[in-house]
This record gives structure tokens, C-alpha cells and sequence, in this order.
């Protein structure tokens, strides 16, 4: 019997890798995560909205100290609708005083894409609502969880008597200042973990170390061992997770499930790579990038550079370096977002 090119998926699957489903259990070895949750039907709206616009009362004022009474009923100004949300303010500051810096996700998608639209030197930062609908408002990604046909988009049909209905949420994890060299990604199918990819697109000399390998793999496996194998993962038999490995290389902490399928990017990995993985068992493998040479143009390039660059924007470019015009573009979009607000 052939092995197909992806197992099953159903969408019980799908939904078991929402964040707020598999976090209860293995918040012990993840990230600390508050989820808020149902998001009414109006930030719905927001997202899908056209342009980037703050929500008033968003940064440090409230919205009633925007408008005055007459305006405050006012659903749609000049340009379209104005939103504020003061009670999701109120628990997006309460995770900041928390946590001290957050950085926000919907149900399965991080707004990674947007990341120039704050300072690079914390990339996705956020220490207010305000930088919190700036990364969703800026990012393509996020739009997945917005379109049930797109969330559930390959499944196979489950028990008919299943609600797959899904509320759209916002969790905001605590931020630190990741070393993308020490994150990877690992796949597994049919409870057997077929391998670990680096999950940034640049060269570490010490990642093609023969003893570094055997102790990222042997922190892997262990990991993977002790809290995910068998019915300890909520998802299933296929799945695909990512950690983030201490400095040591010795530990590890969860920062997310994926379903395997077409939509996880398989990194360095291709899929028929990891389909004849699964064909002939055998110790889990390590993909890294091995030379300077190795990565191709796309690669070495920043991550999302596709959505960095709208084309309403390109007079922004004359004259200027690349990192100069992304800086140039995030600050005129900042500038126009909180100037409609």
C-alpha cells in the first residue's frame, strides 16, 4: 500500500491546533499565553476592513475622550467606519502589565508577516492595544482565520454530528527576544517524529556541528517523547510542532502545533522528503542549512518579503536603500493609521 503525500485531515484535527485547545494542557512547556475570546463580530469587521486604521482610544486615552456625545453615536465618519474597543483595550493592557510585552495571535495565525511594521530591534513587540491591531491590521497571514473555507480547506468530512464552529480569538503571548538560530520545526505522522527542520533561512556555522546536531536532535526527541507522543498530543497521530531551544541546547519550550499539511511550511524539508521519511523509518533527521551557498536567493531573503512591499508605496522607494525604505514605509503607514484615529 502506497503512502499518500499527506495523511488524512479532518477538521477535528484542525481544530485541536488552535492555540486555546492544546495550551491547557502543555502550558507547563510553552509560552505564557492569555487568550481572549469570543472577539465579537465588529473586530471581525475591523480585520477585514480596507486600509490601516487604530481603533480610537487604542494608545492612551480612551475613546470617550475622543468623541463627544453628538459624535460618539456616529458609526461611519468621512472615510468609512470608526471602531474602538475599550473592553478589549482594557484585557490587551492587563496582558502587557502581566507579561510586560506581548505579542498577539488569532486562533492559528501570528501576524509574523507585519513584523517591520515595529522597530526590528523588537520585532513584534507590542506594549500597547495600539501596536497589538497595527501587526493584525498590516498582516496577510492572519486573513486565514478569518474564512472558514479557508481554515478547513482539504478536510475530510467528521461525524456528522460534530459542531465544527469555530470563535475568533485573540491570545497575546509574552515577548522575549528569540534567537531565530536555536527555533525548529518537527514533523510527525503516524506518532513516528520524522524530523526537525531550522526553522530560519540563514547559515550557523555551529548548527553543522556534528556534536550540536546530535544534542538538538536528542533535545528534540525527548521532548517530543515526554509531552507529545502517543495521546499526550491533542491533535492527533500527524502534526507538526515548533520549539524554541534554550541557550544550552539541552531544553526546550513549545511555541506551536500545526496540522501536517500543505499549509505548514516545510522549511528546509520538502513533503516528499518527509513522505519517504515515513516510507523508511529510521532515526529522525536534522535539516539545516549548510553552507552560505546553500540557501537560494528566497532564502537568504527576509522572511514575508512579499507583503513588506504594497504597491501604493512605491514612491516611497526613490532614492533610498532597501532598509531605508522599509523603515520609510512602516512609518508612513503608522503615521496614517493613527492620524484616522
Amino acid at each position: 500500500m502506497s503512502l499518500p503525500l499527506f495523511p488524512p485531515l479532518t477538521r477535528s484535527n484542525v481544530l485541536a491546533c488552535q492555540l486555546s485547545s492544546w495550551y491547557p494542557t502543555l502550558a507547563s512547556v510553552s509560552i505564557k499565553t492569555v487568550t481572549i475570546r469570543p472577539l465579537d463580530v465588529q473586530f471581525r469587521d475591523y480585520l477585514l476592513a480596507d486600509g490601516v486604521h487604530i481603533p480610537l482610544g487604542s494608545e492612551g486615552i480612551t475613546a470617550a475622550d475622543t468623541l463627544s456625545e453628538d459624535e460618539s453615536d456616529e458609526d461611519e465618519g468621512e472615510d468609512g467606519p470608526s471602531y474602538t474597543f475599550p473592553q478589549l483595550d482594557t484585557s490587551i493592557r492587563k496582558a502587557i502589565a502581566d507579561f510586560g510585552a506581548v505579542f498577539p495571535k488569532l486562533n492559528w495565525s501570528s501576524p509574523k508577516d507585519a513584523a517591520w511594521m515595529l522597530p526590528q530591534s523588537s520585532p513584534l513587540k507590542c506594549t500597547s492595544p495600539a501596536d497589538v491591531y497595527l501587526l493584525l491590521k498590516s498582516s496577510d497571514f492572519v486573513n486565514h482565520d478569518l474564512d472558514p473555507s479557508i481554515v478547513f480547506e482539504g478536510c475530510e468530512e467528521d461525524d456528522e454530528q460534530s459542531d465544527f464552529s469555530y470563535e475568533l480569538e485573540l491570545s497575546l503571548r509574552k515577548w522575549y527576544a528569540i534567537d531565530k538560530g536555536r527555533e525548529f520545526r518537527c514533523f510527525v505522522r503516524d506518532n513516528m517524529l520524522l524530523g526537525a527542520s531550522q526553522r530560519d533561512h540563514n547559515y550557523y556555522e555551529y548548527l553543522n556541528e556534528s556534536e550540536t546536531q546530535e544534542l538538538v536532535l536528542g533535545t528534540i526527541g525527548c521532548f517530543w517523547r515526554d509531552h507529545l507522543l502517543e495521546e499526550r498530543c491533542p491533535v492527533g497521530p500527524h502534526y507538526v510542532f515548533d520549539l524554541l531551544l534554550t541557550r544550552d541546547l539541552r531544553r526546550a519550550h513549545l511555541i506551536d502545533i500545526n496540522p501536517f499539511a500543505p499549509r505548514t511550511d516545510p522549511l528546509i524539508f520538502t513533503y516528499a522528503e518527509l513522505q519517504e521519511l515515513a516510507r523508511m523509518p529510521s532515526r529522525p533527521k536534522l535539516a539545516v542549512i549548510e553552507s552560505t551557498g546553500h540557501a537560494d536567493a528566497a532564502r537568504n531573503a527576509p522572511l514575508f518579503q512579499h507583503n513588506m512591499v504594497p504597491l501604493e508605496a512605491l514612491q516611497l522607494s526613490a532614492g533610498r536603500t532597501p532598509q531605508d525604505f522599509t523603515n520609510a514605509l512602516a512609518e508612513e503607514i503608522r503615521r496614517s493609521a493613527f492620524e484616522d484615529a
